[in-house]
């Protein structure tokens, strides 16, 4: 088989060499005109590797292979790498974990999670659907144990080329099952010895947001005693850590359909008191406002909103309303309360988050002083050369008068 070859200016090869695994389209020269998902040998000066070709979306090229176009033996070992990289999380009382985080495990723009005895593959770009297969049959050699393998498979033909790239997860997207059972609806997976339901169907990511389980773990053990607000709460995950680690009250907050009743069938699950716990649906934004101007007063507010920015131009926007968001929070905290606020957003980075949680507390008039900072879990390495892949932020900061 004949591989196309590919030119880039040779200014981009240090950055290469260093790993980063995107070549953006504007780095394409005038006329050159591939299907999405053929392999093409990238040349960069004296770099040379292979990747995946997509005829839309701002990444041309994802990078896989210094050697050789990669062929199922080097998919297998990628796929081997990542499982042993888990290999600790399966020792704990943890059934659900990223097993492979695309760029961060050399297959860029593909991620598959494990729910229990079940796979979910997803797929971010039209390329690499073409080893989608592939992949599935390494996972099934990895772990003869699955029973099922789930496929999603975004983003469609049709959706804008700007929105393709973003790795956004939040969006349910179909689910297929490309081998053995289908999960099914009422699936339980443990993390740290809690019980959730996984809705591999309709949920958001590929069923539950497994980037902060050990975060959740962090608000377990400041939660005692405390009264707690919880915006964005989805399902309720950081609800539970928080009653398991004795908060005095948590009240759970969402605008989603259904997340009232997910959220109280993980506390019927766990057996936890429901009595300290209250699920508004309502929109975050408006109730920290209302909270704010009546004087309700909190002890711990978690904010973990979705993306703000999913492209470079929304930034801006995305930057006042974190610190819109963070500076309602900060006047819903007791003195010596905890804001604990994350950042899904790749856009911002973790010294720009820093950044506008001090502007927050200026427009709170409040001294925010961090005590404890976290991203990602193990699960969901990055790679050295690839700053876009710690999208994660959350800090831990106390909310203290001004002097």
């Amino acid at each position: 088989m004949t591989i196309p070859e590919v030119n880039f200016d040779p200014a981009l090869k240090s950055r290469l060499i260093a790993g980063h695994p995107w070549i953006y389209r504007n780095h394409v020269r005038e006329g050159q005109r591939l299907a999405s998902g053929n392999w093409v040998r990238v040349r960069c000066g004296s770099f040379s590797g292979y990747g995946l070709w997509d005829a839309h979306g701002a990444i041309a090229v994802r990078l896989f292979s210094r050697s050789a176009p990669p062929d199922a033996q080097w998919i297998a070992e990628r796929v081997w790498e990542a499982w042993e990289g888990r290999a600790a999380i399966r020792e704990t009382t943890t059934t659900a974990y990223r097993w492979i985080y695309g760029e961060g495990d050399g297959l860029p723009g593909l991620v598959v999670d494990r729910y229990g005895d079940y796979a979910v593959l997803q797929t971010y770009a039209e390329s690499v659907r073409v080893i989608a297969p592939v992949v599935a049959s390494a996972l099934r050699t990895c772990d003869p144990s699955l029973r099922g393998i789930g496929l999603r498979e975004r983003p469609s033909a049709d959706t804008p080329a700007e929105e393709r790239d973003t790795g956004d997860e939040e969006t349910p997207v179909a689910l297929r099952t490309l081998w053995g059972e289908a999960p099914p609806p009422d699936l339980v997976v443990q993390e740290h010895g809690l019980y959730f339901y996984a809705d591999l169907y309709r949920g958001q990511k590929t069923g539950l947001f497994l980037d902060h389980r050990e975060n959740r773990r962090t608000v377990e053990g400041l939660a005692r005693g405390r009264s707690v607000l919880n915006c964005f709460a989805y399902t309720g995950a950081f609800s539970l850590y928080a009653l398991r680690g004795q908060a005095a009250s948590v009240i759970s907050v969402d605008l989603g359909k259904g997340l009232a009743e997910a959220t109280a069938a993980n506390l019927t699950l766990n057996r936890l008191d429901a009595s300290r716990h209250q699920f508004i649906t309502e929109d975050c934004f408006t109730i920290l406002d209302a909270y704010a101007r009546a004087g309700r007063r909190f002890q711990a507010v978690i904010l973990d909103p979705p993306s703000f920015a999913r492209q470079k131009r929304s930034l801006h926007g995305a930057m006042r309303a974190y610190v819109r968001l963070n500076s309602l929070a900060l006047r819903c905290l007791e003195p010596g309360g905890l804001l604990i606020s994350a950042s899904c957003t790749s856009q911002v980075g973790p010294e720009q988050f820093r950044a506008l949680l001090a502007d927050a507390g200026v427009q709170a008039q409040t001294r925010v002083q961090i005590v404890h900072e976290a991203g990602q879990p193990v699960d969901h390495p990055v790679p050295a050369g690839f700053p876009e892949g710690r999208y994660l932020k959350f800090v831990v900061a106390r909310a203290l008068t001004q002097g």
